[in-house]
């Protein structure tokens, strides 16, 4: 039986096709998270996006440092790119801020790949 965050995995991966499949590789990425996020809301899922989070140095909190584009059912970090090709730093940052909130899962998915399937990377924190 999977478990409630592969069922939300599921979810958002389903929406994105889905997306990608109607609107295809031309929009922004303001344009994808409006749509997934509205999506994933329609069957019940809780969204929060564009979070923004602090960093701590030497006691001194630097606030808004960091920009997650999408929480999922407070369990996934979705990072939405639309751009022609993956790049490594991409991954790198999802992990980040997975770390940063102390998240087990998260997505990259870049809608910008003429297919999508080449733009989804599933990420697991493994502290």
């Amino acid at each position: 039986m999977e478990n409630a965050i592969e069922k939300s995995g599921k979810a958002i991966l389903d929406s994105a096709f889905a997306i990608h499949t109607k609107f295809g590789s031309g929009l922004l990425e303001k344009a994808y998270r409006v749509l997934l996020a509205n999506d994933l809301r329609r069957k019940g899922h809780t969204v929060e996006e564009e979070i923004e989070g602090g960093l701590e140095l030497n006691g001194i909190l630097y606030e808004r440092m960091y920009r997650v584009d999408m929480l999922v059912d407070n369990a996934i970090i979705v990072e939405l790119k639309s751009v022609p090709r993956m790049e490594p730093v991409f991954m790198k940052q999802c992990l980040t801020y997975m770390r940063f909130m102390d998240k087990r899962l998260g997505f990259v998915i870049n809608f910008g790949m003429p297919h999508l399937k080449d733009g989804i990377e599933r990420i697991v924190n493994r502290k």
